[in-house]
């Protein structure tokens, strides 16, 4: 519905665009920018928006009611406008877009096979380099996951030693006696290393067959000639990649490489789900929500494509969507991809076959995430209204902040800041302090200068509706003088401890608030508490671990970084180093000196 105020003003300016393509700035009374789209034909696309008739969704319509003015650029071309788009997009961030993500690639698994001991690693860039790419995975964690297994699986180092160069350096591998192939010793040539490698990197390619026959081959004769512990190590490695590869699911022939998008609007919350299958194998999916104010069409579904392959070095040969494109905007999809992977990229919906089953399978699952996903939501939301009728707070706690101190004795002090939004995470937002204002443990003096330093950050960082500090009534104290010395109104609640350090209630200026029988309440305070625990303790602990590794040998005049390692390498840890005699250190100077 358009705005009776705005309304005939819009319809004139929207009849004087050209039949031209380019990108649509709507704005509301205060000039900002609440949504952008694009057009082949701009006059046809943003008249619709402004004539009562034509139908639209809740969502736009929504939208269109508060557009008191828009504006536009032209382009020579609908890819361009698509471009275009997507760029104001992310810089405008409008309050009726979807939300595109950050610019961050995705990774994937390296191969380096040129190398005389090659590795996998992970990577965020396909380089031209002759290594051999696996991916995109979705995030790093899955990457690394999967390299451990296969290092695990077919006995491939996971230390940090480099070879040739470390080779016969390391006296006692732990690692060999775990089941690498060990090529730190000098009885395990290249070539024995290159067989194991080139297993994980069949197994990789989706050839687990000709794998586990390779090996059973190996076993048989180990088991021939009595070699039986050599026989029943190839039988555990057959057990463990047979494990390893039901995780991936075969659901193509081995020469397909598709990923397949699915997306609904039908559920309070628009999803998207996505299948990447790779060498005839479905191996990981992907989901992602947006915000029920939302506006997510075919329009929308077309930006966040081409926002999601933007960030990837790798485009497959082939896309399914599920359903809601029309065929111009799969023709713009596909030169749109073809021109960015230069080579040409098929985009379809999948009408039957094995396509259509896994497309409405990825479909199936978007909806049903998303159903879990608003359940959630809804459950997150009572527990923030009743944390505000508790506290007595004046609105719904949206975003809140969490402080915590951690030191190790009087050294790293470190006071750590959480934001949740919308009772969840938002890690973008986490900051640390390291305190400088008191060289001893004093957590009320630390929790001082935390608060100095973040209400100084407030034109760059939103201040929170609520703050929340890890400790009682004097930790309370400070925090609240704080704020009002700086004029600012914005509630604390301290979080009291039990004796097994978990949060037992929650203190304001009037005293404490009892939880312990608000099950949704004490859930979301007890969950903050260990977020903004962990990130503290975790940096502290990373901070006192740098200087303990550098302080013992690094201090000494004439020793720097190098040479410390040096030592250590060379006399395998520190109390054989202290145990040493001058000549040993000598040699081991000389040593150095040699390398």
């Amino acid at each position: 519905m358009v705005n009776a105020e705005y309304a005939e003003h819009l319809r004139e300016k929207a009849l004087g665009l050209p039949l031209t393509p380019g990108v649509y700035i709507m704005k509301d009374k205060n000039g900002k920018v609440i949504y952008v789209g694009k057009s082949r034909k701009l006059k046809n696309r943003v008249s619709q928006y402004f004539h009562e008739n034509d139908f639209k969704s809740a969502k736009t319509d929504a939208m269109t009611f508060f557009v008191a003015d828009f504006d536009y650029i032209l382009c020579d071309t609908e890819i361009e406008a698509l471009s275009l788009e997507n760029s104001l997009i992310k810089l405008y961030k409008p309050r009726y877009n979807i939300k595109l993500k950050d610019d961050r690639s995705y990774p994937y698994i390296k191969a380096t096979v040129n190398s005389e001991y090659p590795e996998f690693s992970m990577t965020r860039k396909r380089d031209s380099d002759k290594a051999v790419y696996f991916g995109p995975y979705t995030g790093t964690s899955t990457v690394f996951s999967i390299i451990s297994a296969i290092q695990k699986t077919f006995g491939l180092p996971s230390c940090k030693n480099h070879f040739p160069k470390d080779k016969g350096k390391i006296p006692n591998c732990i690692y060999q006696q775990m089941g690498c192939i060990a090529p730190c010793k000098d009885y395990v040539t290249s070539e024995q290393y290159k067989l194991a490698f080139n297993d994980a990197l069949d197994f990789l390619n989706g050839n687990t067959k000709s794998v586990i026959e390779n090996l059973e081959s190996k076993m048989y004769k180990a088991s021939e000639t009595l070699a039986f512990e050599a026989a029943a190590k190839y039988r555990d490695r057959i057990d463990a990649i047979t494990k390893l590869s039901e995780k991936q699911k075969v659901v193509e022939s081995p020469d397909i490489e598709r990923d397949i998008i699915a997306w609904q609007d039908t559920e309070n919350i628009p999803s998207v789900c996505i299948f990447y299958i790779r060498n005839g194998r479905l191996i990981e999916s992907e989901l992602f929500f947006f915000d029920a104010n939302e506006i997510f069409d075919s329009s929308a579904l077309l930006t966040f494509t081409c926002d999601f392959y933007n960030k990837r070095d790798y485009v497959p040969k082939e896309i399914t969507i599920s359903h809601g494109i029309t065929d111009e905007d799969i023709e713009l999809l596909q030169n749109y991809l073809s021109e960015k992977s230069k080579r040409k990229v098929s985009v379809r919906i999948p009408q039957r076959g094995n396509a259509k089953k896994l497309s409405d399978l990825a479909k199936q699952n978007a909806t049903q995430r998303a159903v879990e996903k608003y359940t959630e939501n809804k459950k997150s939301e009572k527990s923030l209204e009743r944390l505000a009728v508790l506290a007595r707070l004046e609105c719904i706690p949206e975003r809140i902040e969490a402080f915590d101190i951690s030191n190790y004795g009087s050294e790293h002090i470190i006071a750590g800041m959480v934001c949740f939004e919308s009772a969840k995470p938002k890690k973008s937002d986490y900051r640390l302090f390291n305190i400088r204002t008191t060289d001893t443990q004093d957590d009320y003096a630390s929790m001082r200068e935390a608060f100095q330093r973040r209400i100084s950050h407030q034109d760059t960082l939103p201040l929170p509706d609520l703050f929340l500090v890890d400790g009682g009534e004097q930790h309370l104290s400070v925090v609240l003088n704080v704020l009002d010395e700086n004029h600012i109104n914005v509630p604390v609640l301290g979080m009291v401890k039990d004796d097994h350090h978990k949060t037992r209630a929650l203190i304001d200026r009037n005293g404490e608030i009892s939880i312990s029988h608000e099950q949704g309440v004490f859930s979301l305070i007890y969950s903050i508490q260990e977020e903004v625990h962990r990130y503290t303790v975790g940096h502290m602990t990373n901070q006192k671990r740098k200087t303990v590794k550098k302080s013992s040998l690094c201090n000494i005049n004439g020793i720097g970084d190098a040479k410390a390692k040096m030592l250590l390498k060379q006399f395998g840890g520190l109390s054989s180093i202290k145990n040493a005699t001058i000549e040993e250190l000598n040699l081991g100077e000389t040593a150095y000196g040699n390398a």
